[in-house]
């Protein structure tokens, strides 16, 4: 075994791989960039090495660097995470032309199955089912619209060493082939340093379920079972599970002995994912294989009881699988969502800035039987930076069952506090209460389907405007009593939690007793409370059913968010809810001439110049944030009166990029 690996990545899973390493005895060694220099990865290795600038070329992509690393710290073994190097053939033959090991598969294997066109020559080869399409490098744009044609339309422009949702686009005519081809070949050159690009057809309403392999360098290869990936946004992963909702035992069976030929095919030895889309009749083709860790992992490390990360450090070091086929067994639901820095109330657009609170739930059992794990590399304070993904954390939740795992994960969520950036959890715990995803009806095209308007919060049910009335009236009764200690008052108006309801409070025992006398009824018992001012979670049993809810002071009245239904809720005097009833409406304003930039990031180009005549839906500019080049239209005809930043220049959100006349 080794002594000590360095980690050639950053983040959450420098973070996940350090915790494996500390639990077999093995000290670590990150590498860091300037962006990362006081990251938690850093803290919580035993050596750092800076290796450069924040762009991952000049820092986590540069082998030399790495190399160095190693000889510095002396480091026997590297692991790679995902993305950056994890796929790199060249930089695994190099560590081992150096000397050192490298925890992963062999370079052929990277090579028969990390390159996408390759791997697919290699399936065919094989025997493997695929997906119709070219497979074969295409030249340029021409050569792109003429093999989509053959192909015929919908088609998906893939980089060929893509991975993790980027240098993907679908194309659903000649127009998408002719923007999108350029698109993806920028951010494959970016993200990847390879631009090579193929074309295959894009299937409807697929779902997105894989295969997780595991080998040895003796020869032996396992599948531990499937997890459905069907949940995602801009062809990136957003919600994984396992095992999937479709599969029953015959197609596992046949989906994991394909993959298992597959892997032993190519001599695989280490932990790879083989990925299938399935039609909703099960029927389903070899995607493509990612010969390295995946996100998802901790869902299939849930379900079956195997750390991934521990078992890729036991092959690396000429260790036998400790286990057979045979000998694994899916065991209960594992759920994960990604937590993201975005907007989801703004088209999901990526949102940089410092987490000014960063509060997740508590990890290990929960009382009714399930468990909660947050993968995470950040801590309160920390800055989520516009060089890398956007991810902040990974949360998981296990149960016995797939409805246990889900309410498991939705009460999760509630107990999951940021501040400072937009993020997505507002959206996560969304999709959790809706009946279509609970049902497990999925499809990659889900998103789409569920939110075509995009996300703008879920209404309020009926448990929900009781929570933001009672959480409100509570909240109101402590701060006006500090303000005023005398203050007695207990009938009130709420307005905002749905229809306007006349209230009469009564405390009972440290529980607070919420009475309609316009409703018959016996009202509502909120107990259990656990708040005070300035906390910004409010959490309290409503009824018989436990609740946290995001919950804030507003100049007048508060900001309740229970899962993705928000209000903002007043309680007020009768005589006061009177005169609020006729304040007229504050009127938005008027940005209709203005085309602004959605998020942060960097202008790449500025297609428009004044004076120019515009059509609606016409690019405008190119922005880059989070790795992903985001295409800037018009929303309107116009004349352009001037423009703002020029390419090169950084941008905040909504900061003005072109002004029409």
């Amino acid at each position: 075994m080794f002594s000590k690996i360095l980690i050639a990545n950053r983040g959450e899973i420098a973070c996940r791989i350090i915790g494996t390493c500390r639990r077999l005895g093995i000290a670590t060694v990150v590498v860091y960039s300037e962006a990362d220099a006081d990251s938690l990865a850093v803290e919580m290795a035993d050596e750092a090495v800076f290796i450069g600038p924040p762009p991952a070329a000049q820092s986590y992509l540069d082998a030399d660097k790495i190399v160095a690393a190693c000889r510095e710290t002396g480091a026997e073994a590297v692991h790679p995470g995902f993305g950056f190097l994890s796929e790199n053939a060249a930089f695994a033959q190099r560590l081992a032309d150096e000397g050192i090991v490298f925890i992963g598969p062999n370079p052929g294997a990277i090579s028969a199955m990390g390159d996408k066109i390759e791997s697919k020559r290699f399936a065919a080869k094989a025997g493997v089912s695929t997906v119709p399409g070219h497979v074969g490098e295409i030249a340029d744009v021409a050569e792109a619209v003429r093999i989509s044609e053959e192909i015929g339309y919908p088609v998906m422009i893939k980089a060929s060493a893509g991975g993790g949702g980027k240098g993907i686009r679908v194309a659903w005519s000649r127009k998408d082939v002719e923007e999108g081809f350029p698109a993806v070949r920028a951010e494959a050159k970016a993200s990847f340093g390879d631009d090579r690009i193929f074309i295959e057809k894009f299937i409807e309403s697929p779902r997105h379920i894989e295969i997780q392999v595991l080998g040895d360098k003796h020869g032996n290869v396992v599948h531990l079972f499937e997890r459905e990936c069907s949940i995602q946004r801009r062809n990136q992963k957003v919600i994984e599970e396992a095992p999937s909702p479709l599969l029953d035992e015959a197609t596992r069976a046949a989906m994991g002995a394909q993959a298992v030929a597959l892997a032993k095919a190519v001599g695989y030895d280490s932990a790879g994912t083989v990925e299938f889309v399935a039609g909703q009749d099960k029927s389903f083709f070899f995607l493509e294989m990612n010969t390295r860790l995946q996100v998802e992992h901790p869902v299939t490390e849930l379900i079956t009881g195997i750390d991934l990360v521990e078992q890729m450090i036991r092959v690396a070091a000429g260790e036998k699988l400790s286990f057979a086929q045979n000998d694994l067994s899916i065991d209960g639901w594992a759920i994960e969502s990604r937590i993201y820095a975005e907007d989801p109330y703004r088209g999901f657009l990526p949102s940089i800035g410092r987490l000014v609170r960063y509060s997740p739930p508590e990890e290990g059992s929960t009382p009714d039987g399930a468990r909660v794990r947050n993968d995470a590399g950040v801590r309160e304070g920390d800055e989520i930076s516009m060089f890398y993904d956007p991810m902040i954390s990974k949360l998981s939740t296990w149960a016995p069952t797939r409805d246990q795992a889900i309410d498991a994960m939705a009460a999760a969520l509630e107990r999951f506090h940021i501040e400072g950036l937009g993020h997505n959890v507002p959206f996560l715990a969304g999709v959790m209460d809706q009946d279509r995803f609970r049902s497990g009806k999925l499809s990659t095209n889900y998103i789409k389907d569920e939110f075509p308007e995009g996300f703008h919060g879920l209404a309020p049910d009926e448990f929900q405007r009781d929570v933001m009335t009672a959480v409100a009236c509570a909240m109101h009764r402590v701060l006006s009593r500090r303000a005023n200690p005398k203050a007695t008052r207990d009938e009130w108006i709420v307005v905002g939690a749905g229809e306007p309801r006349r209230v009469q409070l009564a405390e009972a025992g440290g529980a607070l007793r919420i009475a309609f006398p316009d409703t018959p009824g016996e009202g509502l018992l909120l107990d259990e409370i656990d708040w005070r001012p300035g906390r910004p979670v409010f959490a309290g049993r409503l009824g018989a059913q436990p609740f946290a809810a995001a919950a804030a002071p507003l100049g007048e009245g508060f900001r309740i968010r229970h899962r993705a239904a928000s209000a903002h809720v007043l309680v007020l005097t009768p005589r006061s809810a009177e005169l609020h009833a006729k304040l007229p409406p504050k009127k938005a304003a008027d940005t209709a001439k203005l085309i602004l930039s959605p998020m942060p990031g960097l202008v790449v180009s500025l297609d428009v110049v004044p004076g120019q005549e515009v059509k609606a839906g016409e690019q405008v500019a190119v922005v880059e944030a989070m790795k992903m080049q985001n295409i800037i239209r018009a929303e309107r005809d116009g004349k352009v009166k001037a423009t703002g930043p020029q390419p090169g220049d950084p941008v905040a959100a909504d900061d003005v990029l072109v002004e029409l006349a």
